[in-house]
C-alpha cells in the first residue's frame, strides 16, 4: 500500500515536471528524461565515464607545454671548458647580457682562444663575441629534466620552433574538429568519441621517436586532431542524456573535477619521472581504455532518430529504464517517436544562420566572445614559464581556479544569467591583467595571474553553455561547432601572443587585457537565455535576437509576436 502510494506520488512529480517542460520546451526527449530519471543511476554512471577523457583532455592540451619548456638557463657550450665547474664555464663563455632582466647574454659567446683563457683563467671583456657555434648548455634546475628544447636547441634562433609546432597542434585541432565533428554527425557520437582518443594516443607515441623540428610537428598536428571532440564527444552525449534541471550542474561539474583534477596532476606527474620521454608514455598509453568505449558507452538517442534509427534510440531509452529502475509512460514514448520523426525531415543546416542577417550577427558576436576567453585562457596558461615564480608551482596554481572557480559558476549561472557571468568576469579579467603590466615580477604578477584565470574560467564556461542555448535546434550542433573551430583559430596566435614579450616584456598582458574589455563590450550585445526555452527553429532563432534589448530584458518571441499583431490591428 505505501509502495502503491510512492509509486503514486512520484509519476504525480513526474507528470507536474513534465507539464513544466512542455510549457517551455518542444523537445519531446526532454519529457522522457523526465519520467526515465533525469539524473539517475545510468547518468550517474555515464558522469563518472567522464573522468578519464576529462584527465586526458587536460594531458592532450598542456602536455607539450612540460615537453618543451625551455629551461630559462643557459650559454653556449665550449667544449674546450667542459671540465671546469658549470658557473666558471658560464662566467669565462657568457658576454654581458643583451636584454633586460637575462643575468647574461644567452645567445652569444666569447670568439676567444680559450687556450689562454685557461691559462689565465679569465676572459677580456674587449674579446669580439660571435653565435653559440657547439650548442647550448642547460641548467636544470627551473625545469629539472631534458627537454625536446635542451635537447635539440630549440633557443636564441631557433626560439621560434617551439610556438610554431604548439601553433601546427592547432592547425591540427582545427581540421579535427571539421573531421570528427562530421563523423560526430553521419557516424555517431562514439565513433567520434573512440576515433579522437585513437588519434591523441597514436600522435602521442609517435612524438617520442621524432628526432626533428618537421615530424615533432607533424606529430604534434596528430594529436591536435583529438583535441576538443577527445572531451567533448562525451560531453555533449552526457548532457543529451541530463535532464534540464540537473544539465548546469552536469556541464560544469565535468568539467572542473575532470579537466581541473588532469590540470593539476600533470606538472607533478611531469616533475616525478622527470624525462620527456617518459611523460608521453604515461600520458599517452592510459588512453587505450577507449577501446571499451564502444560496449559500455550508449549511441545517442538523439542522434539515432535524427539518422531514421528511431527503433534503436528507444532501445537505448528502455535500457536506462532498467539500470534507474524508472518507467517510460506509453504517450510520452510515442510523442518522442513522432517528434524523432518530425525533425529528420527538417532541411535547416547551418548554411540558413549564414543567410539570416539577426543570427549572422548573432553568431559574429558570440565569436568574438568565445575566441577572446579561447585565447585569453591559453594564454595565461603559457605565461606561467615567465612569470618569475617557479613553473611547476605557477602552473598549478593558475589551474587550480579551474575547481572553484566552475563550481561556482555551477551554483550562480542559472541565478544571475549568462551575459553577467561571461560580460563581468571578462571585465575583471582584463582589469587585472592589465594591472600586472604595473607590478613587478614574481608573487604579485603571479597573484594577478590567478585571478585573471579564475575569472576567465568563469567567462569561457558560461559562454559554451551560452553559444549552444543560442542557436536552434536543427543547427545546434554545426553552429556550436563552428564556434568551437574559431576558438581553435584564436589559439593559433596564443603561443606568438606570448613569445611578442621578446620585443616587449609586457606587451603580451596588454595585448590579453585589452582584449577581455572589448570581448566584455561584444558580450553585453548578445541575448540572455537563462530560463527561457532554446530556439527550436530558424525563425525562433531570429525572433529571439529582435526581442533583445540592451539593459538584459528579452521578451518571450510568442508574447512579442502576439503583441505585434494587435499592434496592427489597432492601427489598422
Amino acid at each position: 500500500m505505501i509502495l502503491n502510494d510512492l509509486n503514486e506520488d512520484q509519476h504525480t512529480k513526474d507528470k507536474k515536471e513534465d507539464e513544466k517542460i512542455k510549457g517551455n520546451d518542444s523537445d519531446a526527449l526532454e519529457s522522457v528524461l523526465v519520467h526515465i530519471g533525469q539524473f539517475g543511476r545510468y547518468q550517474k554512471l555515464l558522469f563518472l565515464g567522464m573522468l578519464p577523457v576529462g584527465v586526458f583532455f587536460a594531458f592532450i592540451y598542456f602536455v607539450q607545454m612540460f615537453i618543451a619548456a625551455t629551461p630559462q638557463r643557459h650559454w653556449c657550450k665550449v667544449p674546450e671548458l667542459t671540465h671546469l665547474d658549470p658557473e666558471l664555464r658560464r662566467n669565462l663563455t657568457a658576454p654581458p647580457p643583451s636584454i633586460d632582466g637575462e643575468e647574461w647574454n644567452r645567445c652569444f659567446m666569447y670568439d676567444a682562444n680559450w687556450t689562454e683563457v685557461l691559462l689565465s683563467n679569465r676572459t677580456d671583456p674587449d674579446t669580439p663575441i660571435t653565435a653559440c657555434k657547439n650548442g647550448w648548455e642547460f641548467e636544470l634546475k627551473d625545469i629539472p629534466y631534458h627537454t625536446v628544447v635542451s635537447e635539440r636547441g630549440w633557443v636564441c634562433d631557433n626560439s621560434g620552433y617551439t610556438p610554431f609546432t604548439q601553433t601546427v597542434f592547432f592547425i591540427g585541432s582545427f581540421f579535427g574538429g571539421l573531421f570528427f565533428g562530421w563523423v560526430s554527425d553521419y557516424f555517431g557520437r562514439v565513433p567520434a568519441l573512440f576515433g579522437a582518443n585513437v588519434m591523441a594516443l597514436v600522435g602521442g607515441i609517435a612524438t617520442i621517436y621524432t628526432t626533428e623540428i618537421w615530424d615533432f610537428a607533424f606529430c604534434r598536428f596528430i594529436v591536435g586532431t583529438s583535441y576538443d571532440t577527445s572531451f567533448m564527444a562525451m560531453y555533449i552525449l552526457v548532457l543529451e542524456y541530463t535532464g534540464p534541471k540537473y544539465r548546469t550542474w552536469a556541464a560544469n561539474m565535468s568539467i572542473a573535477l575532470f579537466f581541473g583534477g588532469g590540470c593539476l596532476i600533470l606538472p607533478w606527474v611531469a616533475w616525478w619521472v622527470s624525462d620527456w620521454r617518459t611523460l608521453l608514455w604515461v600520458t599517452s598509453l592510459p588512453m587505450l581504455l577507449v577501446v571499451v568505449v564502444p560496449f559500455t558507452v550508449p549511441e545517442s538517442a538523439r542522434w539515432l532518430s535524427s539518422r531514421g534509427r528511431v527503433n534503436d534510440a528507444v532501445k537505448v531509452l528502455r535500457r536506462f529504464e532498467r539500470v534507474n529502475g524508472r518507467k517510460i509512460p506509453d504517450d510520452v514514448m510515442d510523442e518522442f517517436i513522432v517528434s524523432a520523426s518530425q525533425t529528420r525531415r527538417t532541411k535547416e543546416s547551418i548554411m540558413d544562420v549564414f543567410k539570416s542577417s539577426a543570427l549572422r550577427g548573432l553568431l559574429a558576436r558570440m565569436v568574438i566572445v568565445y575566441m577572446t576567453c579561447a585565447l585569453v585562457f591559453d594564454g595565461l596558461v603559457r605565461m606561467s614559464e615567465g612569470l618569475g615564480l617557479d613553473f611547476f608551482v605557477t602552473f598549478t596554481l593558475t589551474s587550480a581556479t579551474e575547481i572553484p572557480s566552475v563550481m561556482l559558476l555551477a551554483l550562480v549561472l542559472d541565478r544571475f544569467g549568462r551575459r553577467v557571468l561571461t560580460a563581468v568576469p571578462l571585465l575583471i579579467s582584463g582589469t587585472l591583467i592589465l594591472i600586472a603590466t604595473l607590478v613587478p615580477r614574481g608573487v604579485p604578477q603571479v597573484s594577478l595571474a590567478i585571478m585573471a584565470r579564475f575569472m576567465i574560467n568563469m567567462a569561457y564556461n558560461a559562454a559554451i553553455q551560452w553559444s549552444a542555448e543560442l542557436m536552434p535546434t536543427p543547427v545546434r550542433g554545426s553552429a556550436s561547432s563552428f564556434i568551437h573551430v574559431m576558438g581553435y583559430v584564436s589559439t593559433l596566435v596564443s603561443p606568438f601572443v606570448v613569445y611578442s614579450e621578446r620585443a616587449w616584456k609586457l606587451l603580451p598582458l596588454l595585448i590579453l587585457g585589452a582584449l577581455c574589455l572589448v570581448a566584455s563590450g561584444v558580450s553585453l550585445m548578445v541575448p540572455e537565455t537563462n530560463g527561457r526555452p532554446m530556439p527550436q527553429t530558424i525563425e525562433e532563432g531570429e525572433q529571439v535576437v529582435r526581442s533583445y534589448t540592451l539593459c538584459g530584458k528579452v521578451e518571450d518571441p510568442e508574447v512579442t509576436a502576439e503583441q505585434n499583431e494587435k499592434e496592427k490591428a489597432l492601427i489598422t
